[in-house]
């Protein structure tokens, strides 16, 4: 795969331990690094949003997540190969794989493979990355570059530029174990 200028720039940001925006299927999301503890401590600051909550961790395809699959049932390895790549986010059991700073006080981590161009670029580029709402606690999820640089000033440390993916709702979440739905579409 031959990669634009900008996603190479904003992988090598994101490498190097930055906080960046970057538009999603449906809102602009921010991201970093999952494993870098300082990164994300540093994006939940920029939300003001508590660790304990955990994040959503994003991936351009499935065998990203292998780590965290692999040793999950068959059937719900099918119930997630047959919603991805797309708008479905699964919390699945994350079995002490990820981080605290990613799972928050869970024991599951919601994942999802995105169908969105530019974010599975960045990721082949970067691997899995967090995938949170562009805005701080309490205040909507934007929509516009523009919103994402009123809520974060220069806060961050890049912005990759590029279209919203047309949905009008952030994915679904569900519960990989239970099949509740946590979250509509």
């Amino acid at each position: 795969m031959i990669s634009s200028f900008r996603a190479q720039c904003a992988a090598r940001v994101v490498r190097e331990g930055g906080v960046i925006a970057y538009p999603t299927e449906a809102v602009w999301g921010l991201g970093c690094d999952p494993w870098n503890e300082d990164a994300v401590y540093r994006l939940l600051a920029l939300k003001a949003r508590p660790v304990e909550k955990g994040l959503i961790v994003v991936a351009a395809h499935i065998h990203q997540l292998d780590f965290l699959l692999e040793d999950l049932p068959d059937v719900w390895l099918e119930r997630l190969a047959g919603t991805w790549p797309g708008p479905n986010t699964w919390l699945v059991p994350h079995q002490d794989r990820l981080p605290e700073w990613v799972t928050g006080v869970h024991d599951s981590v919601a994942v999802r493979v995105t169908d969105h161009p530019l974010v599975q670029e960045l990721c082949y580029l970067t691997g899995p990355l967090i995938s949170t709402s562009a805005n701080p606690a309490g205040r909507p999820a934007a929509r516009t570059r523009l919103r994402v640089e009123q809520y974060f000033h220069d806060e961050l440390d890049g912005v990759l530029g590029g279209a919203l993916g047309g949905r009008r709702n952030p994915s679904l979440i569900r519960d990989l174990v239970t099949g509740q739905v946590i979250r509509p579409a």
